[in-house]
């Protein structure tokens, strides 16, 4: 690999940036100022420096992250802030949401650019379950209640699968679903008269969503939380 790639994916910077730090002797391989950006270095074996410090090669890198309202889930939108915003300074190339969370909910986010995992996890065949924590407009009825865990018609061609709901008090329900529809949760909501006025996503299949991260926070999934992702 050359070296102007290696510190493009690792530093995630331009190769126009690249090509100055090298230049002025910041860059060391296996403790050897290189001036040369198309220098070869192996990604495996090779020690390579940037200002005395380490840095060490990834080709896939992994994020949870506490999504707060009022970005979009893209890496530009003309008109609102986006996700990606968060990790300009991070390691990771190519780097892009796991499926998507409206602007205005909040919650837990993956951020990878393993393209692998994005599709495993997003692909429609998969029926990976989903958490939200739901604020309702108004107390739900066995007879709401009911018609969710059976599947509800949203204006689709086929209704809902059936979900879980678990009634946290009268304002609030935690709903499982097994889908990624557009606006899916809203919708089903408005199927049985009702609105939605907050939502959280809590987890997604068995990874739960890191309470200590404060809302724009992320942090990088631990090897447990990333082999239990690659399960499905």
């Amino acid at each position: 690999m050359r070296l102007d790639k290696y510190l493009c994916d690792t530093l995630g910077l331009s190769r126009s940036e690249v090509k100055k730090i090298v230049s002025k002797g910041r860059v060391t391989v296996n403790n050897a100022i290189t001036k040369s950006p198309d220098t070869k270095v192996n990604e495996e074996t090779d020690e390579v420096t940037f200002d005395g410090k380490a840095v060490l090669y990834e080709r896939f890198v992994y994020y949870m992250l506490n999504k707060p309202a009022g970005l979009v889930c893209a890496n530009k939108d003309p008109r609102d802030p986006v996700v990606m915003d968060l990790f300009r300074d991070e390691p990771g190339k190519g780097l892009s949401c796991v499926g998507r969370l409206d602007k205005d909910t909040t919650g837990l986010l993956f951020v990878t650019n393993d393209g692998d995992l994005v599709h495993s996890l997003t692909s429609p065949g998969r029926h990976v379950f989903k958490d939200y924590l739901v604020t309702v407009a108004h107390p739900l009825s066995e007879g709401d209640i009911k018609a969710l865990t059976e599947g509800v018609d949203i204006g689709d061609d086929k209704p809902t699968l059936p979900a879980k709901v678990k009634v946290m008090d009268d304002d609030h329900i935690v709903l499982s679903i097994s889908e990624g529809r557009f606006h899916q949760v809203k919708r089903m909501l408005i199927a049985v008269n009702n609105e939605v006025l907050a939502l959280k996503r809590l987890s997604l299949g068995s990874v739960v969503l890191d309470e200590s991260l404060k809302p724009g926070e992320f942090r990088r999934l631990t090897a447990e939380e990333l082999t239990e992702l690659k399960s499905y």
